[in-house]
């Protein structure tokens, strides 16, 4: 790795955001939740609805969180050889701790006082930042923190005990196994905190395990040459693998007889369950497989940027970290309207996609300037 941007890294993240933000705004208009703005919601899809489309996007849901780690993960040992320990964890902080930290305490609060003050509740700001489940919650940031941890934890390790330089890429087999690993970690962690719970900061443990895995296979993969091209045996047997199981997950939940996600989901979650069992199983495959397969999918198909493309990978991050109030309130500005969750949900995904975008891109045009007078001084 020369330091040259990737294009085809940009433009995945790019995809990848703009796909969270999407799901976040289908999320608050479903009956099974995932999304705050679920807590009040004014209408909903209806049962069929929700499950077509928990069957045509809910499996890339399973590996999209474990591919955003894999990617940080592979670029974050050069970034560490780069700064050093110091400069590397004051520089997380800032661009990962703050921004969680300002949602945390301020501005996610607020923009949940706003959405239960316009459904008709009466909390104060108080008693939203004290009083809801989980307690301080970052709305879509728990992931930035999550991979603060993550990244010191590394740093501190690595300069502790230098990675060795020979050490070989990872093979089939220890892909393999790395899947199992996820499947029983995940499956034995939901047992004590199923998924969809809630933890203090919202640190979504019940997905640990494949956060941890990924980004630990982005950093075993990173000094290979990864991030520029996966191995051409392993990117033709991840598609392959990633595709038979994206389309195996609808016809499995059909067999097990979910027709209702809100009432059906329960087992799935977490406990002594076949179902819980299953999808851990499935996450860990997928998790693995599609990350892989997303990466050199991008590397084939996705190697050119023009001026729009460039645009939105620069405004990519901030987009994500912006995300949150803008859907929520673009959801609050649609509530008067007598339309359906159909109709809603689709307006919403437009208005945050198009409005967190344009947004970080002024942000980072006016930053831009700035940054370079810094460093020409």
């Amino acid at each position: 790795m020369n330091g040259q941007r990737l294009p085809h890294v940009d433009n995945v993240k790019t995809a990848l955001v703009a796909w969270v933000i999407g799901g976040h705004a289908l999320l608050g208009y479903t009956a099974v939740g995932g999304w705050p703005y679920d807590e009040v919601n004014e209408t909903t899809f209806v049962p069929g609805v929700e499950v077509a489309l928990v069957a045509l996007i809910g499996p890339s849901g399973l590996f999209i969180i474990g591919g955003f780690f894999f990617l940080a993960g592979l670029f974050t040992p050069r970034s560490l050889e780069k700064k050093g320990l110091g400069r590397f964890i004051a520089d997380r902080t800032l661009r990962l701790g703050l921004p969680w930290a300002a949602s945390a305490f301020l501005v996610w609060p607020l923009t949940m006082w706003v959405a239960y003050r316009v459904a008709g509740h009466d909390e104060s700001v108080l008693e939203v930042v004290t009083q809801r489940y989980p307690l301080l919650d970052s709305g879509s940031l728990w992931f930035t923190f999550v991979l603060l941890i993550f990244s010191v934890a590394y740093a501190v390790w690595r300069t502790a005990a230098p990675a060795d330089p020979d050490a070989a890429a990872p093979g089939t087999g220890q892909l393999v196994a790395l899947a199992a690993g996820i499947a029983l970690a995940s499956f034995l962690i939901r047992l004590v905190f199923p998924a969809k719970s809630g933890q203090i900061f919202d640190l979504h443990l019940w997905q640990w395990p494949q956060c941890a895995a990924m980004f630990a296979l982005g950093v075993a993969c990173a000094r290979h040459g990864w991030a520029r091209e996966v191995p051409d045996r392993l990117r033709r047997r991840s598609a392959q693998v990633a595709i038979t199981t994206i389309c195996l997950v609808p016809i499995l939940a059909i067999a097990a007889g979910v027709t209702d996600l809100a009432a059906d989901i329960g087992p799935f979650l977490g406990g002594w369950r076949w179902q819980a069992a299953a999808t851990a199983l499935l996450e860990g495959v997928l998790v693995v497989s599609g990350s892989l397969w997303l990466l050199s999918l991008a590397q084939r198909h996705l190697t050119q940027q023009g001026r729009f493309a460039r645009a939105c990978s620069r405004a990519a991050f901030p987009a994500f970290v912006i995300q949150g109030p803008i859907l929520v309130l673009a959801a609050v500005a649609l509530r008067p309207l007598a339309a359906p969750a159909e109709v809603k949900a689709p307006l919403v995904l437009a208005i945050a996609l198009v409005g967190s975008f344009w947004l970080s891109w002024r942000l980072v045009a006016r930053a831009e300037p700035a940054r370079e007078r810094r460093h020409a001084g």
